[in-house]
């Protein structure tokens, strides 16, 4: 999505051609091929080509994955930091209980929608980050996700 597209629910994930289009679907392919290969001609090699396989697709999904938890850990810490110059003094002391999930899905709420939806999520209003998202009037975009 480009940058000058205004970010919205609907269009705020981040889908990565290169990775979900091919690096996962050439893995997933080299198991299925490996364990056809395994199934024809069953001996110790075929067999190591399909741990081989599966630990080639999940070291690409890990490799995905850790960035998005080290921005996970990133996004709480600058949500925290807005949290304790945005709320007031009531919601702020109760804002600590916030899930990392919770914290996450606040990001796209503006400065002034921010207090009414911590209140909300902490009354057990959004059981979801979906709903949080859902709960957002004016959207703060987010462009920097990977």
């Amino acid at each position: 999505m480009a940058e000058n597209t205004p970010q919205t629910l609907q269009n705020h994930t981040r889908f990565d051609p290169f990775f979900h289009g091919f690096v996962v679907p050439v893995f997933l392919i080299n198991v299925i091929v490996s364990i056809v290969h395994f199934v024809r001609s069953m001996s110790f090699d075929t067999g190591w080509m399909i741990v081989v396989a599966i630990a080639l697709l999940v070291g690409a999904v890990k490799t995905r994955n850790y960035p998005l938890k080290a921005q996970d850990r990133i996004i709480r810490l600058e949500e925290r930091l807005r949290m304790d110059s945005v709320l007031p003094e009531p919601l702020r002391t109760r804002a600590g209980v916030l899930t990392e999930g919770q914290i996450i899905a606040l990001r796209f709420a503006p400065d002034a929608e921010l207090p009414g939806l911590v209140e909300k999520t902490l009354s057990g209003a959004f059981p979801k980050q979906a709903d949080i998202k859902k709960a957002v009037v004016i959207w703060r975009p987010d462009h920097f996700r990977v």
